[in-house]
């Protein structure tokens, strides 16, 4: 069936529920750039003071955490999961840069230079 097939009530119901998916999927970046803003302050602070881009500790309670809110909000908490592992890996690699400019001296504070990460 093609979308000129549908019931006209269908496709506006249909185009209700996609312009609410447009939105919340808007809102999941918007808060995805925020999360990062503030990682990337964390990957300067550790660069800053040699501590290592990886917390494993961190990143266990994290998760645990996570699962237990998807669990919560009915989401399945391995795909939670997988999205926070994701994202972690992405911390550390962008931590690990971040302290690699630090050490040569290339880091000017503003994250020029430097990805932007999620902290964990």
């Amino acid at each position: 069936m093609s979308t000129s097939e549908i019931d006209a009530s269908v496709q506006a119901e249909l185009n209700r529920l996609r312009e609410s998916i447009d939105n919340i999927d808007a809102a999941v970046v918007h808060m995805l750039a925020e999360r990062f803003k503030a990682t990337q302050q964390v990957g300067r602070l550790k660069a800053d003071h040699q501590l290592p881009p990886a917390d494993p500790a961190r990143e266990t309670r994290q998760i645990t955490r996570l699962r237990q809110l998807a669990q919560s909000a009915n989401l399945d908490p391995a795909f939670a999961e997988k999205l926070l592992n994701f994202i972690i890996a992405e911390v550390i690699r962008h931590h690990e840069r971040i302290a690699e400019e630090a050490g040569n001296g290339n880091a000017d504070g503003n994250g020029n230079g430097s990805a932007t990460a999620a902290e964990a």
